[in-house]
């Protein structure tokens, strides 16, 4: 037994939109035998825009029962019932939402009616709704309202599983994925993908790059976008979006990381916003007071004046100051890490000699002061590389380093002899540091798992 269902709601995404209208048409796989169809006061305002779409407005639902008025007839008429809509992904997450916020336990096997007529139909212009029943001659009645966009649909639903049921058992198949894949995605390109380190982008109809991400198992990451459990919003506007996937193996999630913050900041994708904001440098200043203690400041970098040494974040920078302090027992008043108010020793960042009270002299506490800032750069200025696993078992990935600068990433013969920053160049490909990238190589550097090898410049 199947229920074709189709709604019509406030907006796009379960999270934040309620239900307007439903329609249930219960088909037996040879002919419908019964159906049903009420407004829902959604509880909350209907957008013009969709009014203008659905036909359905505020005065239509002010008098329509809540959703938990009718969920249990519902619920009862869904039960054993495999659950079948076009792009099913869509109508299943409002009803389980609205089932769930009940107590109703809404989890039926479920079939999509794009990806069975992508299937049965191949090679048509479109799948959506509207041109797939124009293409195939079916008569859609009362289009954009959930009975007449269910009947449509059960009408094509029967044409499928009279001409193809063995297509239809297939998708019912517990591993089969058709009811969990985005729509419009060919079930071989999911296949298809491996399960190892890389970078994957998601593509729409007409090619563009709509979502880059990085995994260690690329294959298993993708799986988990299309769970059907995200909260996000996202991965809704995503799936109905997306129609092809594309990857670039990195051997390593390094390299992955490093690829990653590449593409997004090269080809701006619509849904990526992690990496898109612009960096917002962070600095450590220096000055001496009227008394002639040096000080310094954590701030924003100002333009115009010369930093001691520059972060991309301030907790990085806040943080690297408190080390500092301990390291050369310095006064964290006049290092800028604690406020006037109160003693110095407050912070428990080791003994103050009392600069901040004038109890050490100047010269005494400056000595402390140079000697960490001269430490500020140690190392700042070494070339080296990364190595890392490659793409396959004769392969290594190789990171650059030059001056204390990102410079690229490559992949050589794995035993390779690199002792000089020219044998690296060879092998590796030049691209622009970001923010995020610095901050990736500074952490895996300082990793046990680490393999370093500095470089004769």
């Amino acid at each position: 037994m199947y229920a074709i269902v189709d709604i019509e709601t406030t907006g796009g995404f379960a999270g934040s939109g309620r239900i307007t209208e439903v329609a249930i048409v219960i088909h037996d796989g040879e002919q419908v035998i019964d159906t049903y169809e009420t407004l829902i006061n959604p509880e909350q305002f209907i957008p013009s825009y969709i009014s203008g779409l659905t036909g359905i407005d505020q005065s239509m639902v002010d008098s329509a029962p809540l959703f938990k008025e009718v969920a249990e007839e519902m619920s009862e008429m869904l039960a054993d019932k495999i659950f079948v809509a076009h792009n099913v992904h869509f109508d299943y997450s409002f009803l389980k939402r609205e089932f769930e916020n009940v107590g109703i336990t809404f989890s039926p096997k479920r079939l999509c009616t794009v990806r069975l007529s992508r299937n049965v139909f191949p090679g048509l212009r479109s799948y959506g709704l509207g041109n797939l029943c124009e293409q195939l001659d079916i008569d859609i009645q009362n289009r954009h309202r959930a009975g007449g966009d269910a009947h449509a649909t059960a009408i094509l639903f029967e044409r499928i599983i009279k001409g193809s049921p063995e297509i239809v058992e297939a998708a019912l198949k517990r591993n089969s994925k058709e009811t969990t894949l985005p729509p419009n995605l060919p079930k071989q390109e999911y296949s298809s993908l491996p399960e190892l380190p890389g970078v994957y982008y998601f593509h729409d109809q007409h090619g563009n790059v709509i979502y880059v991400g990085k995994a260690i198992n690329i294959k298993k990451r993708i799986t988990g976008h299309f769970s059907g459990t995200s909260k996000h919003k996202r991965n809704q506007f995503i799936r109905n979006e997306i129609h092809h996937i594309s990857f670039e193996l990195t051997g390593n999630e390094l390299v992955a990381l490093l690829l990653e913050s590449q593409e997004i900041k090269r080809l701006w994708p619509k849904y990526n916003q992690s990496q898109k904001v612009k960096s917002n440098p962070w600095a450590i200043y220096k000055y001496e007071d009227r008394d002639g203690y040096l000080r310094m400041n954590v701030s924003k970098r100002v333009k115009g004046l010369m930093p001691l040494i520059t972060f991309h974040a301030h907790t990085d920078a806040w943080h690297f100051m408190i080390d500092k302090v301990k390291e050369f027992d310095l006064c964290p008043k006049l290092s800028g890490i604690q406020k006037s108010e109160g003693a110095c020793y407050d912070l428990e960042l080791g003994k103050c000699h009392g600069a901040c009270d004038g109890k050490e002299s100047a010269d005494d506490y400056n000595k402390r002061v140079n000697e960490a800032i001269l430490s500020f750069q140690q190392g700042a200025d070494k070339s080296f590389a990364i190595l890392g696993e490659g793409r396959t078992e004769d392969e290594q990935a190789v990171v650059l380093v030059e001056k204390g600068v990102y410079h690229g990433f490559g992949f050589c013969e794995k035993g390779m002899q690199m002792v000089s920053l020219d044998d690296i160049k060879n092998v590796v490909t030049n691209y622009k540091t970001t923010a995020e990238i610095d901050h990736y190589i500074q952490n895996y550097t300082s990793s046990v798992e680490a393999q370093i090898i500095e470089l004769d410049v």
